[in-house]
């Protein structure tokens, strides 16, 4: 078991997702060169100060790529160590390193976090290596040495922490929009079984009355028409979605009707009131379900988590070209409620899906706000 951990570890590949170089980046390096010249003139404990002078740049500057080339950030920036130290070792040269080199801990650190496992065993053999030559150049007690390897192993030890902490919470988030999705898909399944049920039926029709009454047969020609440009678009929506899974049944899906269904009667807290405005007519059975599976998520977020709430409002709005869904509370603001919470990764899947935007967050004077529009299609413009 302890040599496949070994073996993972080393196979360990470098996160994707590895920032570049900031303006803070260049400014922590600018504050460490700083600090490392204000040791070189007020210090007088030091090693030959030209070797000191001359070992900053490259001790410090590699700073600069710790996240995208950690192993080259921590050769060259060990290495200098290494080779400053073996000189003083030869020449028997007095005298302590700057302070400043202490930022050589990042190094360690980043080591971890962005390397991959070979990256990370190479560069990790590398800074024990000038543990060891370093502590022969300067004499120090066992405590202290321990104490050194301590903080670097320690260093290491949270970047590794950070790395996985990280990979576990982006594997969450990934699987809370596939489940999304998956349900999603699973409604507009069957919201188009439901179309291609109906211009069965009507076709069916169409052809029993077409000798008798050939307008009638005219008018059912158009409905099916109707029902498979609906059904078109549905279908798009599905492949867009990339579904999984295929055991799903004809289930009719909720809809607007179905989301005032969700206000309550006043005597359960938060009460939960339930308001419709504007033009609902030809309005995707997606978008309809979506609406609602928004809505109902809400409302159990702000049962869950809203402290003190006694009001939940639920408004849905309709336009010409798009609808709009807005749920706030008046709960507490203090009522620990986090944007990156997986319910909410969920929604904001669902609404991008169909073409649309979602926030939420604290309202502007009390309580929470979550805000979705979508357009009237379901599908992106």
């Amino acid at each position: 078991m302890a040599t496949n951990a070994l073996r993972s570890l080393w196979a360990e590949p470098r996160p994707t997702n590895a920032p570049d170089r900031r303006p803070r980046d260049w400014a922590l390096v600018a504050v460490l060169i700083c600090w490392s010249l204000l040791e070189v003139v007020l210090r007088q404990d030091l090693a030959p100060r030209p070797l000191l002078l001359l070992a900053v740049p490259a001790v410090l500057g590699p700073l600069l790529w710790r996240r995208t080339h950690p192993l080259v950030a921590v050769a060259v920036s060990f290495g200098a160590l290494t080779i400053v130290d073996i000189v003083r070792i030869l020449t028997g040269s007095q005298g302590a390193l700057l302070n400043s080199i202490s930022a050589a801990l990042i190094l360690a650190y980043a080591l971890f976090r962005w390397g991959s496992g070979r990256e990370a065993a190479s560069g990790l053999g590398l800074i024990l290596f000038w543990l060891a030559i370093t502590n022969v150049a300067d004499t120090t007690s066992l405590t202290d040495s321990v104490a050194t390897y301590g903080f670097f192993l320690f260093a290491a030890a949270l970047g590794a922490a950070i790395r996985y902490h990280t990979k576990i919470l982006i594997r969450d988030i990934d699987q809370a929009k596939a489940r999304e999705r998956e349900q999603l898909a699973r409604e507009l399944h069957d919201t188009v079984a439901h179309h291609v049920s109906g211009i069965t039926i009507q076709a069916q029709a169409g052809r029993a009355i077409a000798a008798s009454h050939p307008e009638r047969a005219i008018a059912t020609l158009a409905t099916i028409e109707d029902a498979a440009t609906r059904t078109l678009t549905e279908l798009r929506a599905i492949v867009g979605v990339l579904r999984a899974t295929q055991d799903t049944g004809f289930a009719p899906q909720p809809g607007l009707a179905e989301v005032e269904q969700l206000a309550t009667d006043g005597q359960t807290r938060p009460c939960v009131e339930v308001t419709l405005f504007g033009e609902f007519d030809d309005l995707s059975p997606a978008v309809g379900a979506a609406i609602y599976r928004l809505a109902q998520e809400s409302i159990t977020n702000a049962r869950r988590h809203a402290r003190h709430a006694t009001q939940v409002t639920v408004a849905v709005t309709g336009d010409a070209d798009q609808v709009r869904l807005t749920i706030d509370d008046d709960g507490s603001a203090t009522g620990g409620r986090a944007p990156a919470g997986y319910g909410l990764v969920g929604m904001r899947e669902r609404a991008s899906l169909l073409g649309g935007t979602f926030h939420a967050g604290p309202a502007a004077e009390r309580g929470w706000r979550v805000e979705a529009v979508l357009p009237r299609t379901g599908t992106p413009r």
